[in-house]
């Protein structure tokens, strides 16, 4: 489907709105027409032999007061329903940009920076919509009052509309040029929009961090740079735009001039009149305001082409993990997880993280992954879910191969707590129930007691009904990291995947939340990314990973007989009392 074609798709639950749009545009614009000849005929009356007569002026007063109701009630129905068309789009384009967003996996988010996302869902289609409303209405009633004019001025004196018909060509002609001038700045711009965007969304992210290092200079520093290269964008902007209306402007006093000077010569030898040179001075403006609308035109229609290719680019990226045309959802897991000769790599990566990797855990078992940084630990837990898809081997869960099995009930199947719980604005009921959106007020408080989390929320100013802040601002990471594993027992589900979940809290607060993830983990498949090694060591087995792959597996009894890496870890952690092995 072509661009054009995808673009007037949005149009089609609307189809009756913007005929009505258009009707009342196209009533607008004879209306407009209208005017200049109603002021003719009062002129040439009232400058006759005769005079006018008050009946007939009572009459023409009347009608112009009727076409001012008309244009009055034209002009807000276009105003008003018009804009509400084009904001409906720009709501629907919204909508299908934040649901293929969603779809996308991991590696799209980690080379896409949410900046530039954000100036997409809002700059971007705030463009497209301004394009939606404005653009059908700018061309009909442009091509009306232009058409219109001209036929109705030639029919008033032919020469004197020639002078009109030959300068239009060269003022549309002047137009296209600086539109497409136009053009390549407002994409630049847009491009720059969305790096600002993107820079301060990351700076302000990170406001505990920069206050924390005293680096708010750098900061400024960086920031400052985005502002600057969107500064120098916006000015290219507004020099293209000044050179284009200015020129704009000048071409229709010209046109003014040509008129008034050609008018002056045919009064002169008796071949017009001046009641005929008065319509057509008012008729100037009728041609002039359509042609600065199909200059209004052209600028919307290269911001919202600019916007709306941006929009289609996201809406064109492929998925790189959706479910396979003959996937079936998972029922009844017993929890068997099997890696079978398993590779990967990051996209765009050519070294390898691991390869030839075999791993079996049996439903119940509590596993626990430990290793140096970069060894491949958390894209492991990873790949389970399908967050990243392996390049070689496979996957199963009981038997089998995750990729036949839907990506929804796999995940439904899997409950993942990280180092770093993300809790999103909203109260702690609402965070709980992330892990069960239709569940009961018993079921949510049934999950925070077995989370150890209930007599914490208790305590807070509204209880369950608390906010939690920006991103959990107002909770410690203790209660931050209960309030995840309440989400987990909520889930229910027969995998669980701990990502270092302890190794960012201290000794007390890692204390009161091991006790709730061994809750937890009872009775079901439990891989553990261990930091502290002290927290794995009642696991059922011990996997160690190094670069090469997996390098020894047991339990920290044999382990420790072994003598191997994990011993020296360990030994090195006890005697240093530092955390090693993340």
């Amino acid at each position: 489907m072509t661009t054009v074609r995808r673009f007037l798709a949005y149009y089609r639950p609307y189809k009756k709105g913007l005929l009505a749009d258009l009707f009342f545009a196209t009533l607008a614009s004879a209306v407009v027409l209208a005017y200049p000849l109603l002021v003719r005929e009062m002129t040439a009356s009232a400058i006759g032999e005769e005079g006018i007569a008050a009946g007939w002026l009572l009459q023409l007063t009347g009608l112009f007061l009727l076409l001012m109701l008309v244009e009055y009630a034209s002009g807000y129905y276009t105003d008003y329903y018009g804009h509400a068309l084009g904001a409906r789009m720009e709501a629907d384009m919204r909508r299908d940009l934040f649901r293929h967003v969603q779809r996308l996996s991991f590696s799209y988010h980690d080379r896409t920076r949410t900046g530039q996302l954000m100036s997409r869902a809002t700059h971007d289609l705030f463009n497209i919509s301004e394009l939606a409303h404005h653009g059908p209405e700018d061309l009909v009633i442009s091509a009306i009052r232009i058409v219109g004019s001209v036929l109705i001025l030639w029919s008033i004196n032919g020469w004197l509309a020639l002078v009109i018909v030959l300068v239009l060509p060269f003022l549309f002609g002047f137009a296209y040029r600086y539109s497409v001038r136009v053009k390549e700045v407002l994409k630049v711009n847009n491009e720059r929009i969305g790096d600002l965007n993107a820079q301060l969304e990351d700076s302000l992210a990170g406001i505990r961090s920069v206050q924390a290092y005293a680096n708010e200079e750098l900061e400024t520093a960086k920031f400052d740079v985005s502002n600057r290269f969107f500064l120098e964008s916006r000015k290219r902007g507004y020099r293209a735009e000044a050179l284009f209306f200015n020129g704009l402007t000048s071409f229709l006093s010209f046109l003014t001039l040509a008129v008034v000077g050609t008018g002056a010569v045919l009064i002169s030898y008796d071949r017009l009149l001046l009641a005929e040179l008065i319509p057509f001075l008012l008729y100037m403006s009728a041609i002039t305001d359509p042609v600065k609308r199909l200059v209004n035109f052209t600028q919307n229609l290269q911001n919202g082409a600019a916007g709306f290719e941006r929009f289609l680019d996201i809406l064109d990226t492929k998925p790189d993990i959706a479910d396979e045309k003959d996937a079936a959802p998972l029922n009844r897991v017993r929890g068997k997880v099997e890696f079978r000769n398993v590779g990967f790599r990051y996209s765009g990566d050519r070294q390898e993280v691991f390869r030839n990797l075999n791993l079996t855990v049996q439903p119940g078992e509590y596993v626990a992954l430990v290793g140096a940084s970069g060894v491949g630990k958390s894209t492991l837990v990873h790949l389970l879910p399908r967050f990243y898809e392996p390049v070689e081997g496979e996957i199963r869960l009981d038997g089998t191969n995750i990729r036949c099995a839907t990506l929804a009930s796999l995940r439904r199947q899997i409950g993942l707590v990280q180092q770093e719980v993300y809790l999103f604005a909203g109260s702690i009921r609402d965070n709980i129930a992330y892990g069960k959106p239709d569940a009961t007020d018993e079921e949510i408080t049934a999950a925070a007691k077995q989370a150890d989390a209930h007599d914490f929320i208790m305590s807070l100013p509204g209880g369950y009904g608390a906010s939690v802040g920006q991103r959990g601002s107002r909770l410690s990471g203790g209660q931050k990291q209960r309030i995840g594993i309440a989400r987990a027992f909520l889930k229910d589900p027969a995998v669980l995947l701990f990502d270092e979940a302890t190794s960012a809290l201290d000794n007390e607060s890692e204390r009161a939340v091991q006790g709730s993830l061994e809750r937890l983990a009872r009775n079901r498949t439990t891989i553990v990314i261990a930091h502290r090694l002290s927290t794995v060591r009642r696991a059922d087995r011990i996997v160690v990973l190094t670069e090469q792959g997996i390098a020894e597996e047991g339990t920290h009894d044999e382990l420790l007989r072994l003598g191997g890496r994990y011993a020296q870890l360990y030994r090195l952690q006890v005697d240093s009392g530092k955390e090693v092995g993340g």
